[in-house]
């Protein structure tokens, strides 16, 4: 949302403190302009009154940036509107009409990735929304330190790499600009890439490990990439390592979107809980964690060992398997059903 605010913004500034007259080409008087906010239809009236109420202190803001306001307005003949393209935008090529016969200036917004499955609905307390990822506003979380101006110095090499090598490629290119910036005495922080747990060793986070000091991570190498908590019979990994080790596990909640095959016969072995990324369905984890919890307690309750999973295993089973941990077990890691037995036996 970021460009329609800043466009409009901009529009406001320009409606309210430049002495525009009507235009020799277009015969258009810029205070006529439209200067509604124009957002796609995916955001809800709520959201986009929430924006509205903003907007004049974001227009003050601009106002007062010191940015050149005379220039834009010397070569802005129309006003600014932005349109949204995805993979499920229809154009006719033959309907689009000409450019000059538009009453706006358009800022064409493109998303290549495929929008979400996941229709809009309402819920008793918010309103949810269809995701289309790509937006590349958290970057720190996949750019692995690659800035914008080192990408654009390298995109030819770094395309050219193929997938396979091009995390190898990007750090090298962030390794040699830090490099060159610390000999020159500039800013030059070491960036640190957080491994994935397929790329590392099971190891917890220093500071967590005194409050779970009782349960640890260990992996055998017969059955690399399922990650055991301790003495709990709860594990961790990703679905395709469930589909493939599930033998060596007495029962299986699948927390993928999609369904996997297991070696379980019986029907209470396996569940499959369709959870998806909290920015597709902000309620989806929370809507079937009660389901989790007894099916992880029907199970520990019997002695079984239970392997929890989701598409990669560091995201949505790591939640999943910390609401059974505060569940079911107490401080000590303890099965709280085994503890009671054991204090009443």
């Amino acid at each position: 949302m970021v460009i329609p605010i800043i466009g409009l913004s901009i529009l406001l500034v320009l409606t309210s403190t430049s002495p525009f007259s009507l235009d020799s080409n277009t015969g258009c008087n810029s205070h006529d302009w439209d200067c509604s906010l124009h957002l796609p239809l995916w955001v809800s009236e709520t959201e986009k009154a929430a924006i509205e109420d903003r907007l004049e202190g974001w227009t003050k803001d601009l106002e007062t940036s010191g940015a050149d306001i005379a220039i834009l307005a010397s070569c802005l003949k129309k006003p600014l509107r932005p349109l949204w393209i995805s993979q499920k935008t229809v154009i006719w090529i033959n309907e689009v009409p000409d450019y000059d016969s538009w009453d706006f200036t358009p800022i064409i917004l493109v998303s290549a990735s495929s929008t979400s499955g996941v229709t809009q609905h309402r819920t008793t307390s918010e309103f949810s929304w269809n995701y289309i990822p790509g937006a590349g506003d958290d970057e720190e979380s996949w750019a692995r330190g690659l800035s914008p101006n080192l990408f654009w110095n390298h995109a030819y090499d770094l395309i050219s790499t193929g997938p396979d090598v091009c995390n190898q490629k990007v750090a090298d290119i962030v390794e040699k600009d830090r490099v060159y910036r610390a000999r020159r005495g500039q800013d030059a922080p070491q960036i640190t890439i957080k491994p994935s747990i397929s790329e590392s060793s099971p190891c917890l986070d220093p500071l967590l490990c005194s409050d779970l000091s009782n349960i640890t991570i260990s992996s055998s190498d017969e059955e690399r990439g399922i990650f055991w908590l301790g003495s709990t019979d709860l594990a961790l990994g990703s679905s395709q390592i469930a589909a493939e080790c599930s033998s060596n596990v007495d029962c299986v909640l699948n927390c993928d979107q999609w369904p996997i095959s297991v070696h379980h016969q019986e029907a209470e072995a396996y569940l499959h809980l369709p959870i998806v990324s909290s920015k597709m369905d902000r309620f989806s984890l929370f809507n079937n964690l009660s389901s989790a919890v007894n099916f992880a307690k029907s199970n520990l309750t019997k002695g079984r060992t239970l392997l929890i999973c989701c598409h990669d295993g560091e995201d949505i089973s790591v939640c999943v398997c910390l609401a059974i941990l505060i569940s079911l077990f107490n401080d000590e890691g303890l099965f709280l059903a085994s503890f009671l037995c054991g204090l009443l036996g």
